[in-house]
């Protein structure tokens, strides 16, 4: 089957290119940020980041599936999908905005009129930036055994305990948190959901930096942490159904595929210049095409789950192997790399030898956390057994 878009799909993904074109600066690489003759520091990339959102949120592009009354286009769910596919291409500097993704459609669900008039039109308008608490020390893929706790003291609510994984917590103005409400009730029973002010006393954000030597997780420690009563969002020792609800807004995975397209064709471009790295090894070579086929087969995956959706279908297993996929590609091609440029891989960006201005060693280090994040590996492929082969539970 060849999949096609309609005249409409693709005026728009030519919208989104023009776009790019304009906004992304001079300097801008495909390789992901300014390269090593403009590269700019932390800090300027994350204020150009900022200010590069909130051009996408004026076009209600950041919330485009949300209804038209609370700031978004309404758009079909190919429309979504084309825009993020192109925004991971061109490596713009959108980021995960947890508050679009997760937090906002939540709301819109579950939460309260007062609730939605405060917090989705600043979602939208890209003014906060929430995070994400779920995971614990001993709560990753059993998200269900989270200890946080949460005790009602009249009119406000106390938490105690900590939480790992934190993306962008030391940047964000609000936390969307999971927390044990009812110790005794069957763990997935005994869980709320709160909207968390992350500047309120009691609360500690400790940075951790991954092995890229990158900072975006956090570790965050809560101490007798108050907030009011009316920050509960849904029904209380009903969050884990609500959280779970929420986690189906994640499950997107072409943004990994473009990204590793993007990549691979870089790979292209420079095996074409420097023949003498794959000259001596036609293995490297094959693995190329054979990686090109791959991105081939995930976008199609990746098509497939947006299809279903259109459809008005619920893609779970489907879903699971398009982001199990997509993300293993990612894995493999960054192996691949590593073996193109030999040695050569190996050197920071910041090295004057670098080949690829040293995007590498970067991607190789980072493509480990995209087989975790969002689901690791392991569960994605207990959910296709499960849900999609129908073998029973071990």
């Amino acid at each position: 089957m060849e999949f096609r878009f309609t005249a409409e799909e693709e005026a728009f993904r030519t919208e989104v290119r023009e776009f790019l074109k304009i906004e992304l600066p001079p300097g801008w690489s495909a390789l992901g940020g300014f390269d090593s003759e403009t590269e700019l520091g932390s800090e300027q990339q994350s204020e150009f980041g900022r200010k590069f959102n909130k051009k996408l949120a004026k076009r209600r592009w950041l919330t485009m599936p949300w209804p038209v009354e609370y700031g978004g286009l309404k758009a079909s769910i190919m429309q979504q999908m084309i825009y993020n596919e192109e925004m991971a291409y061109a490596s713009a500097p959108t980021g995960l905005s947890m508050g679009v993704a997760w937090v906002g459609p939540s709301l819109m669900i579950y939460g309260t009129e007062e609730q939605k008039k405060r917090y989705l039109p600043t979602i939208a308008s890209h003014d906060e930036i929430w995070c994400t608490l779920y995971s614990e020390s001993e709560a990753g893929s059993d998200l269900a055994s989270l200890q946080t706790r949460a005790v009602r003291d009249g009119d406000e609510w106390v938490i105690n305990g900590q939480k790992i994984w934190t993306t962008g917590a030391h940047s964000s103005d609000w936390g969307w948190i999971a927390a044990r409400t009812d110790p005794e009730a069957p763990k997935h029973k005994g869980i709320s959901m709160f909207i968390l002010p992350m500047h309120a006393p009691g609360i500690t954000v400790a940075p951790l930096i991954n092995m890229a030597g990158m900072h975006g997780f956090n570790e965050v420690f809560f101490q007798d942490v108050r907030i009011p009563a009316s920050y509960i969002v849904g029904q209380e020792n009903n969050g884990w159904y609500q959280l779970a609800v929420a986690l189906d807004f994640e499950r997107t995975s072409v943004a990994g595929v473009a990204r590793a397209r993007r990549w691979w064709e870089d790979l292209l471009r420079f095996s074409r210049e420097q023949r003498g790295f794959v000259e001596a090894r036609p293995e490297v070579r094959h693995r190329l095409a054979e990686i090109g086929l791959e991105i081939e087969a995930g976008k199609n995956l990746c098509y497939r789950v947006a299809t279903l959706q259109q459809a008005g279908q619920i893609p779970n297993y489907e879903a699971s192997i398009a982001k199990l996929y997509s993300s293993e590609v990612g894995r493999r091609l960054s192996g691949t790399g590593m073996e193109l440029l030999g040695l050569y891989g190996q050197l920071h960006p910041r090295s004057k030898y670098a080949y690829l201005r040293g995007r590498i060693e970067r991607y190789y280090q980072v493509s480990v956390a995209e087989t975790i994040a969002g689901g690791t590996s392991e569960i994605m492929r207990n959910i296709i057994a499960i849900r999609g082969l129908g073998l029973p539970k071990g």
